[in-house]
């Protein structure tokens, strides 16, 4: 296991709500409609899936779902999916899925653009954003407590954050399952001290919520000091208001997401679902998620960067062997549900 520490410059440098409409016919890949996973917030899948419709003509639908929620949904469906591709989540759930044999090779046009280290280089996958994790904190919380904004990973562990910690369930998010495997890099592969990192956390965290956003949410209604979120949804979160909020990072290094679109394994509408993630590949396709207040860092280069993205200069990324990640998730999140969720709190 690697252990190294980069800068977000580095490393971009090297390198369920079912919208109405058409419904899915079983067959061989018409391309009048398809209906696609959808990992990040609704709202960016609500403009995602109509943008698309009016571009193509391809009526499309989705259903929201986190990343753990999507492996498992895949999973159940087996040999007969009700979807036809995946778009959003960790890179490290594609990979899940794949191992257990629910994504296709497909290489799309327009790959060529995407930086190596933001694709697969097999094929199963392509990424089409990256976001940084961070600690969003509530300042008018924390400065009852008398604590400033964390700025390491050891901060979460302060007795004066008992229950003011929100951070999602690794099992179901993919946000939650950045920050578990952020522990194991620090801790030189070793899940066994990962895993203690959380089980000494535990006592802080008020609730691990199903979807990875929604402890931001949780602090800026000032219910919780301190969210383990993704820059980009602590970002939103300001935007719309709470602007208490701010958001810091860990010195040690955090892991970083790169979210990925993918095609369904045995998908009944393949050729639309081929367009769905060429499209997704390009500039304007990208471009679009700042316009809903979704401030992660696109991967097609020509795609623009806007002031509220995260400034790649400040921040330190772990390097992370995404693909061993991605074949760890499912032992780690059952782990983490065996040994530390259900734990007593002192």
């Amino acid at each position: 296991m690697r252990r190294k520490v980069l800068t977000v410059a580095a490393a971009l440098a090297t390198g369920a709500i079912m919208l109405s409409g058409c419904s899915a016919s079983s067959g061989s890949g018409s391309d009048e409609s398809l209906t696609f996973v959808c990992s990040p917030q609704e709202d960016w899948c609500q403009l995602v899936a109509s943008a698309f419709t009016e571009e193509t003509g391809i009526e499309a639908n989705y259903v929201r779902l986190s990343g753990g929620e999507a492996v498992a949904r895949l999973s159940a469906s087996g040999d007969t999916p009700e979807f036809d591709a995946w778009f959003g989540a960790g890179a490290d759930g594609h990979i899940a899925a794949h191992e257990a044999g629910l994504i296709e090779h497909f290489v799309p046009d327009g790959a060529a653009a995407i930086p190596d280290e933001y694709k697969d280089p097999e094929g199963y996958w392509t990424g089409i954003y990256v976001g940084a994790l961070s600690f969003c904190s509530n300042t008018d919380v924390l400065d009852k407590l008398g604590i400033d904004p964390p700025t390491s990973w050891q901060d979460l562990l302060d007795p004066k954050l008992k229950s003011n910690i929100a951070m999602a369930h690794p099992a179901t998010s993919g946000t939650a399952y950045q920050a578990v495997w952020s522990q194991v890099i620090l801790n030189d592969g070793d899940q066994d001290a990962a895993i203690d990192y959380f089980k000494q956390m535990h006592s802080n965290v008020l609730q691990y919520s199903k979807s990875g956003s929604a402890p931001g949410q949780m602090a800026g209604r000032g219910e919780v000091g301190v969210g383990v979120i993704f820059a980009q949804d602590c970002q939103k979160f300001v935007n719309e208001g709470f602007t208490q909020l701010v958001a810091t990072y860990p010195e040690e290094g955090a892991d970083y997401e790169v979210g990925a679109v993918s095609l369904i394994k045995n998908a009944k509408h393949p050729e639309a679902a081929k367009k769905f993630i060429e499209w997704s590949l390009t500039a304007e396709a990208q471009d679009l998620a700042a316009t809903v207040g979704t401030y992660s860092i696109p991967t097609n280069p020509d795609a623009t960067i806007t002031d509220d993205m995260v400034d790649p200069t400040t921040l330190n990324l772990l390097d992370a062997d995404i693909s061993e990640m991605g074949k760890a998730r499912n032992e780690l999140t059952a782990r983490f549900d065996a040994e530390v969720a259900p734990a007593p709190k002192s």
